[in-house]
């Protein structure tokens, strides 16, 4: 071997030794125990208007062993003076899953702070709990946050199978609030009508479907997402009248139905491209993209899939309505992401354009449990498995 390829030799060496150490440094394989006192830094560095300070400070709690974090997030929830700290510990501590912040969560329920009473109401939207509903209730009749109030819709709809007088009045709740208040709030109860499957609101929201209007599209999506067959002829008839950037919501709607879903998404696809193509289809294009979604959801990878094969080459304005598709399937069907994501072709891209989605997002407790499955998924899967690559390759692109 010549001189100048035994440096080649070393310096390729000494590349893949340096980019492995990197990886083992920010990826632990397991939990990293750290000290009180810089836990404690982490903690209070929640608040700090640094981004890269913010990050470093969660990645350090979010890697610390739960015996070690919970308790200290806990305290920050209960006592911490900054509410914005308070707020990014409460996130994190839903995210280790400890039996302890149900409790915490609890409590949130009732804080003067806008931001702690949303983390508590998503919760208890993915951990049902029916001694709650009351409080729910109660906070119904009173709570008008704009960014508040659709997780607390959310919550009820989780709770509105429960039997009995409970449930009937949940129930009859949700339908009231469809039909009443501000355009954004009934879009938030429509929305959640529709995902969690509310047969018992069917008429309300056919209702709904019949008036033109700006909350015409997302009832189409509901009722779709319901499965009542007799939302057909309701569908049918809008293909008739509603105007033509309401046609891809509806073609969504119907596939969702289980109707001629190969067509409807064919259409879905071929009207963004078309948006993309050509200037001036805005509403096209967000059309389209929320109705890709809304079929991935239900478990149609393929149309995951053509969001990725538009979106990927893809620059604004078609990107931003693309890639927040992308992220929404992420956190509502995260193993259907985690699948296409395996075996995607251009992996990186992929995440990338999933990545700008999630920075549009405002959802964080939605995305800690996101981070929460890719964090164990890490750590419990084999070294060097195309499963752990995977989930380093994610928490890099995504930062946490």
């Amino acid at each position: 071997m010549t001189m100048a390829r035994r440096a080649a030799w070393w310096l390729c060496l000494v590349i893949v030794l340096a980019g492995a150490a990197v990886r083992a440094q920010q990826e632990p394989t397991q939990p990293q125990a750290v000290s009180a006192e810089e836990l404690r830094t982490a903690i209070d560095s929640l608040g700090k208007l640094d981004y890269d300070t913010r990050t470093r400070a969660s990645r350090t709690i979010r890697r610390s062993p739960p015996a070690q974090a919970v308790p200290a997030l806990m305290q920050t929830v209960s006592d911490h003076p900054d509410g914005y700290v308070r707020y990014r510990a409460l996130v994190l501590l839903t995210g280790f899953n400890d039996p302890r912040a149900r409790d915490v969560v609890r409590d949130a329920l009732t804080s003067p702070n806008d931001r702690l009473r949303t983390v508590a109401y998503s919760f208890f939207e993915h951990n049902p709990d029916r001694t709650v509903v009351p409080n729910l209730m109660a906070a119904m009749e009173k709570e008008s946050g704009e960014f508040v109030r659709p997780s607390l819709v959310r919550a009820l709809a989780a709770q509105a199978a429960l039997p009995g007088d409970q449930g009937a009045r949940v129930r009859a709740a949700l339908i009231r609030e469809a039909g009443r208040g501000q355009d954004f709030f009934r879009t938030a109860v429509i929305e959640a009508l529709g995902d969690f499957k509310a047969r018992y609101a069917y008429d309300t929201l056919a209702g709904i479907a019949a008036l033109d209007g700006p909350l015409q599209n997302d009832t189409a999506i509901a009722l779709g997402k319901i499965g009542d067959q007799r939302a057909l002829n309701v569908l049918a008839n809008l293909q008739r009248s509603a105007p033509k950037p309401s046609q891809p919501y509806i073609a969504a709607a119907i596939c969702l139905l289980g109707v001629n879903c190969e067509t409807h998404e064919k259409f879905l696809v071929e009207t963004l491209s078309y948006a993309d193509s050509n200037t001036g289809y805005q509403a096209y294009l967000r059309a389209a993209a929320a109705g890709l979604a809304a079929v991935a959801n239900a478990g149609h990878a393929e149309a995951a899939e053509s969001l990725f094969t538009v979106g990927i080459p893809s620059r604004d304005p078609t990107r931003a309505p693309v890639s927040l598709a992308v992220a929404t399937i992420a956190l509502r069907r995260t193993p259907l992401m985690m699948t296409i994501l395996q075996v995607h072709p251009n992996r990186e891209k992929a995440i990338e354009l999933m990545a700008e989605g999630f920075d549009i997002l405002e959802e964080d407790y939605e995305k800690e449990r996101f981070f929460a499955f890719v964090r164990h998924a890490y750590w419990d899967s084999p070294e060097n498995s195309p499963a752990r690559e995977l989930m380093r390759t994610l928490i890099g692109k995504l930062d946490f």
